[in-house]
Order: C-alpha cells, then sequence, then structure tokens
C-alpha cells in the first residue's frame, strides 16, 4: 500500500512539471556527453611528437595540465595545437591563447552549417566540441587581463546549434554575457559557457538531476581550468536548469559568487546546504513561469527549495522589472543592475543580511544602492 501511494505521488509531481505549468512542453530524453574532448585517442597515441607521453584529457587535473604546458616551449605549444585541435581547444587548464587557436581551427575544419557562424572572425571560442547536438564556450571581454571574471551557465533548450538564434536575445547565451560584460564594464570578462548537455523541452530531463549530475562535472572542471591558467575565480550566473547543475556542482566550484535566476531549485534545502564558500544569491521576477513550478523532491523528481524563499538564506537580487523566463538579463532591468555589481566584485549586502538572517530580512533592501 505505501509503495502505491508513493508511485501516486510521484506520478501527481510528474504531471505537475511536465503539465501544469504555463509555458512548458514535453521534451526528449538525452544521453549526456560526457568523457575526454574528440580527438583524446589519436592524442594519447602520439607520443613521438615530443618525445614524452601527453597528459591523459581524461585523468590529468587541470592543474597538471597548465603544468604541462608551463614545461613546452612556444613552438611545441604550436604544434600540439596544429596537430590536436579538438584536444588543445577544449583541454582545461590549458593556456586560454591557445584554446581560442585550437577552436578557431577546428571550427575552420567543420563542415557542419550549424557552427558555421560560430567561425566567425574575432570571436573567442575558449570551447567547442560538435559531437552530438555540440557545445561551445564564448568569453566576451579580455579574460587575460580581467580582473573580474563571471561565467554564465544556461539551462534548457541551448546547445553549440542554438547558441546564436536571434529570438530572445537576453535570454541566448551569448546575450546573456554580452549584456552583462557591457553592464560590468572595463577590468571584467563574461564566459557563455554551453558546455554540458541541457535538457531539450521541459519534460522528464528538466524534472530529474541526471543531466546536472554530469553538467555539474564539467562546469567543476571547466572553473579549475581557468584558475590553474592563471585567472581569478568565477562569479557564476545560472539560469533556470543551469541552478540545477551549480546546486550539484557548489561544493566543489571554485567561485566567488554562485548567483541563480528563474531557478526550479539547486536539489538543497538551503544555502548552507550547497556547502560552498561563495556567496549565493538568487532571484525571480514576479511574471517568471518557473514561479508555477513544484518547489519539492519526491522520487527523483523536482529540484526542492526555491532559492528565493527567504528560508533558503540566499542573498536576494532584485528583479521586479524583469519580464518573463529570460528576461533577467535585459538592459536597464534592476537585475541586470545588480548581476553587474556582483560581477565587479562591488555588490556589498546589508551587514546583517546572512542565511540565518534572511528569513527576519525579508523585506530589507538587497544591494547598496539598489532599489528594490
Amino acid at each position: 500500500m505505501r509503495r502505491y501511494a508513493r508511485t501516486l505521488v510521484a506520478f501527481a509531481l510528474a504531471a505537475g512539471m511536465a503539465a501544469g505549468t504555463t509555458g512548458w512542453v514535453s521534451g526528449d530524453a538525452q544521453q549526456a556527453l560526457t568523457g575526454p574532448p574528440p580527438g583524446s585517442a589519436q592524442w594519447r597515441a602520439d607520443r613521438a611528437l615530443l618525445g614524452t607521453e601527453l597528459p591523459d584529457p581524461e585523468r590529468t587535473t587541470p592543474a597538471e595540465v597548465a603544468g604541462f604546458f608551463a614545461g613546452l616551449s612556444t613552438a611545441e605549444q604550436q604544434l600540439l595545437l596544429v596537430r590536436h585541435p579538438s584536444v588543445v581547444g577544449n583541454l582545461d587548464g590549458a593556456p586560454l591563447e591557445l584554446r581560442y587557436r585550437a577552436n578557431s581551427l577546428a571550427l575552420a575544419a567543420e563542415d557542419d552549417p550549424r557552427y558555421r557562424s560560430l567561425a566567425a572572425p574575432g570571436r573567442q571560442i575558449l570551447a567547442f566540441d560538435p559531437r552530438g547536438r555540440g557545445q561551445v564556450a564564448e568569453v566576451f571581454g579580455d579574460l587575460r587581463t580581467a580582473q573580474r571574471v563571471s561565467v554564465v551557465v544556461p539551462g534548457s533548450d541551448n546547445d553549440a546549434g542554438t547558441f546564436d538564434r536571434k529570438v530572445a536575445a537576453h535570454g541566448a547565451p551569448p546575450g546573456m554575457a554580452r549584456t552583462l560584460h557591457t553592464a560590468a564594464g572595463p577590468g571584467t570578462a563574461v564566459v557563455a559557457w554551453v558546455g554540458y548537455t541541457t535538457p531539450v523541452g521541459v519534460g522528464i530531463d528538466a524534472a530529474t538531476g541526471s543531466l546536472a549530475e554530469a553538467g555539474a562535472g564539467r562546469l567543476t572542471r571547466f572553473a579549475e581550468g581557468l584558475t590553474a591558467d592563471g585567472l581569478p575565480e568565477p562569479a557564476v550566473f545560472c539560469h533556470s536548469y543551469g541552478s540545477v547543475v551549480c546546486g550539484i556542482a557548489a561544493h566543489r566550484l571554485p567561485a566567488t559568487d554562485v548567483v541563480v535566476l528563474g531557478s526550479p531549485g539547486m536539489r538543497a534545502d538551503d544555502a548552507a546546504g550547497l556547502r560552498t564558500k561563495a556567496r549565493v544569491w538568487a532571484a525571480k521576477d514576479p511574471t517568471d513561469w518557473i514561479d508555477n513550478v513544484p518547489n519539492v523532491r519526491f522520487a527523483g523528481l523536482g529540484h526542492g527549495t526555491d532559492p528565493t524563499d527567504p528560508a533558503f538564506g540566499a542573498r536576494r537580487v532584485p528583479a521586479d522589472e524583469a519580464r518573463g523566463h529570460a528576461g533577467y538579463f535585459a538592459p536597464g532591468t534592476d537585475s541586470l543592475r545588480a548581476f553587474a555589481a556582483i560581477a565587479r566584485g562591488t555588490a556589498t549586502p546589508d551587514e546583517a543580511e546572512t542565511p540565518a538572517d534572511a528569513r527576519a530580512l525579508a523585506h530589507a533592501p538587497v544591494l547598496e544602492g539598489v532599489a528594490r
């Protein structure tokens, strides 16, 4: 009888999440792309190139990768990127300048029309994997000289093939990153990171955590690669299902701030449950359909507490001027102004606004100088 009751509850939850929310559509089940970069088998077999064994792309840490490249001459580095562009371009810990050039070579050789726009001159492509639906990361700003770095982690329906879509310009990953970089100003750089397999539509994949689990490992390694290359720890901006990825990754993710927006939950009961040293922020605008998603977890379905609930303990980001699920980065909104302050490292919450005090301060100002 108990098993039957649990089944009914799980079915009701799944039905409510898949069909009871405005804007939701059924989605196809996705197989997460995991493992090392394309071309890794050839890389491992290439022992004659430098007269030494190359680091295993799957087992070598980003810090070890950085150490390996630091020991190479410029000519040796160039030889590697020309011979193995798909590995060098996706190898976390490799110097970003080599990754840009390697991905430019890989894209020039790619004949899939979905990726043609990514090969345009001047683009800074930090990662590119054409397998499956494709994955990509693009940099806005000068990442090498930036004093503050941010990474945008998007949610469902994002891949390398849809990366440059023109609709919802401020809701697509490059639009989010571009507007954040413009608003944050000099001394900052922003990465639009579509480095994991996202759900398609909002079906069972979006209601469960399997794709987020796989994505969390990839996000963590990517961020570790940035710091191994001598870059600052990033602030991570996580939209929609991307916030599930960030929630799972949080305890091992090198980050100064974890900012979630339009989040269905982070697979944690509260901010303390994320076990992160980063500051945790949350935003949700009053017109976002995500507010209709049940904030529960049961039998593998759902992602838990709403991070904007005062009881969760996140620092609140104003979002009254944003519109819809994809409007948080729209120019002129209070949410973008607040995000820019976080990206610059100038956002200073009231001294008393800590997770322990969040319930009592539900109506307090969020950021100094930012009106609610």
